[in-house]
């Protein structure tokens, strides 16, 4: 019962996320300067006529007091209909759904490469010899500090345009996926091994690892069996960061490597204020933010159930 409580809760939360969300992006992009209508007929160099322009505007409620427009939005949006792209002129669920495979395997590689070379360097490198750590640690603040277009054009020039073992750009095949997709993980690692690893050495100093010790088990065995579970929960937490990082960065990395992706699809259609799909991608982002959280709440159950039952 109070597990369902604890769900219930936070599926309300996540509706008025939902809601947040689409009401400050509608209100962002109706403040935009420029006109819409103008836009959606191809821009100043299209020189459409007055009429059409007029004829653009009653079509998309574009001449309606701003209440109209956003209440007309929130009445589709109950009903599950995103709306039609401006700029595409197709729904705006089709347009995403033709952009997110391609963004769902980049945020998804990243995401494997990320925690692996977490896992990997915190357990290698907590409690290990002062210069061992130094050396970590720096490169754990470089990377968390540097901007992600930085890392991208340091891979970009190593290994597409010096080395030449990789493609600089394209969707096509596994090889296009792995410089996007090792820049995004690069960037998360940094916060990431910083706090697991702060965590491991201090689970490494509790007294039941001491015990696990003494009962002979070898130091990879206590790492892996006792310290990296009770040390887990902090990085754990940070799954919305991580979620935020993805999405977030694979709008300058997709624009980087020439990708096809939501985030070529948001940047395009903020730039021609297409502002169905930008709040269609909005939502998207928000539900799965959601989503990842509801399902680290549940995932704390396993992990150590006196987080939930305190």
């Amino acid at each position: 019962m109070f597990a369902l409580r604890r769900i219930g809760l936070r599926l309300l939360l996540g509706v008025a996320v939902l809601w947040g969300a689409a009401t400050l992006t509608f209100v962002a992009v109706f403040i935009i300067p420029g006109d819409t209508a103008l836009l959606i007929l191809g821009g100043p160099d299209a020189r459409p006529t007055q009429e059409a322009i007029a004829q653009v505007r009653a079509d998309y409620l574009l001449d309606q007091p701003f209440i109209v427009q956003y209440f007309h939005y929130l009445g589709n949006l109950l009903q599950g209909d995103l709306g039609q792209s401006y700029r595409l002129r197709i729904p705006v669920a089709e347009a995403i759904g033709q952009q997110l495979p391609s963004t769902a395997a980049l945020a998804g590689f990243a995401a494997l490469l990320a925690i692996t070379l977490t896992v990997a360097v915190a357990l290698a490198s907590a409690q290990r010899r002062p210069w061992i750590r130094a050396i970590v640690s720096s490169a754990e603040v470089f990377l968390a500090s540097v901007p992600s277009f930085v890392v991208g054009f340091a891979l970009l020039i190593l290994f597409a345009f010096t080395w030449k073992l990789l493609p600089s750009s394209g969707t096509a095949g596994f090889p296009s996926l792995i410089l996007p997709a090792a820049t995004l993980a690069l960037i998360l690692f940094g916060p990431l091994s910083q706090v697991l690893r702060n965590e491991l050495e201090e689970v490494l100093e509790q007294p039941f690892v001491l015990t696990a010790r003494a009962r002979g088990l070898s130091d990879f065995a206590v790492r892996i069996r006792h310290a990296l579970r009770h040390a887990a929960i902090p990085t754990v937490t940070m799954s919305g960061f991580i979620v935020g990082g993805l999405l977030g960065g694979s709008v300058i990395t997709e624009t980087l490597f020439s990708r096809q992706g939501i985030g070529g699809l948001m940047l395009a259609s903020v730039y021609n204020k297409d502002l169905p799909v930008i709040l269609g991608v909005v939502l998207l982002s928000a539900a799965v933010y959601v989503v990842v959280n509801l399902l680290v709440d549940l995932l704390y159950t396993s992990i150590d159930p006196r987080v939930v039952t305190a």
